[in-house]
């Protein structure tokens, strides 16, 4: 097992997940406008068993999708981090685990840089501490909010690698999904120089 690693910026904590965090999960993967980009809300149950795979992967890989808690007031705000691509997809490569960064965050905690301060720690420990060679993420195409802290930490996207989403039926109107990219090599050449 192990050792979980645990975030910090200047105003989030990125940690793991805790028993009384299940409560305001909940409430937020009940949200229809939170959820308005997956094919459904999802019950207490869901995200219990949702906290559960996630817990789990953080036990294994030491890295995944970290609770978020404002430093501020100490409140569970979502989550934001990195986890292992549980699907076959052309822009995998084969024989090695396909990382990506994903987040959602309560509709209270919209609007306010949260979701892109959590991503660039997110992807500084992905590039710094892990020395992960690439990572990648996706969404539906009209989810602009989330497709613009993709571009503000500096992932890019190329037509030829979007995609249908394998887990969705052929039919699906949220099947059809863009993929963003950044390579370590190209997040090490947009962080400022150290001055030390």
């Amino acid at each position: 097992m192990t050792k979980p690693i645990e975030l910090h910026t200047d105003r989030l904590l990125l940690r793991a997940w805790r028993p009384e965090d299940l409560t305001p999960f909940a409430e937020m993967v009940a949200d229809p406008e939170v959820m308005r980009f997956f094919p459904a809300t999802q019950s207490t149950a869901e995200a219990a068993a949702l906290m559960e795979r996630v817990h789990a992967h953080i036990a294994e890989h030491g890295f995944g999708l970290w609770a978020l808690e404002r430093k501020d007031t100490g409140a569970f705000i979502g989550f934001t981090g990195l986890g292992v691509v549980g699907f076959d997809a052309p822009f995998c490569t084969p024989g090695s685990p396909t990382i990506e960064i994903g987040w959602r965050l309560a509709r209270s905690a919209w609007g306010q840089g949260f979701a892109t301060e959590a991503a660039r720690a997110s992807l500084a420990c992905a590039f710094e501490q892990l020395r992960l060679p690439e990572v990648v993420a996706f969404t539906v195409p009209a989810n602009t909010p989330s497709r613009a802290v993709m571009e503000r930490i500096g992932m890019q996207r190329r037509q030829a690698d979007d995609f249908q989403h394998p887990n969705l039926p052929a039919d699906h109107p949220l099947r059809a999904h863009v993929l963003y990219r950044i390579s370590r090599a190209q997040w090490l050449a947009q962080k400022p120089p150290r001055l030390d």
